[in-house]
């Protein structure tokens, strides 16, 4: 399946807008990691452990969005966006949401 940020596919006609699917993925960030990642945020340096979740979180939701569109019989998905939240100041968890237009193409 194509994925693309895009609202168009270089040398593809879209022939028909399916639907909107949306997606969601919540990563739990282990609280001792964490704890050790706020002295980065404190000093600098990356978070290997809010990296990895966010990663993880993206792939799922990205997956379940791809699932949703072949429900569809959708060839492509068009416009994809990706929103991030940490819904707790003290970190703890990740939610990533994903939002994309299922379309089919000629």
């Amino acid at each position: 399946m194509i994925i693309t940020t895009t609202h168009h596919i270089e040398g593809r006609q879209i022939t028909a807008y399916l639907d909107v699917v949306s997606a969601e993925s919540v990563q739990g960030v282990n609280f001792v990691r964490d704890f050790f990642a706020r002295f980065r945020d404190v000093f600098g340096g990356r978070s290997q452990t809010l990296e990895s979740a966010l990663k993880e979180a993206r792939a799922q939701a990205t997956e379940e969005l791809k699932a949703r569109a072949r429900q569809l019989q959708a060839d492509a998905l068009v416009g994809v966006n990706f929103e991030i939240s940490m819904p707790s100041a003290q970190g703890g968890m990740v939610v990533v949401f994903a939002t994309g237009t299922a379309v089919r193409l000629r």
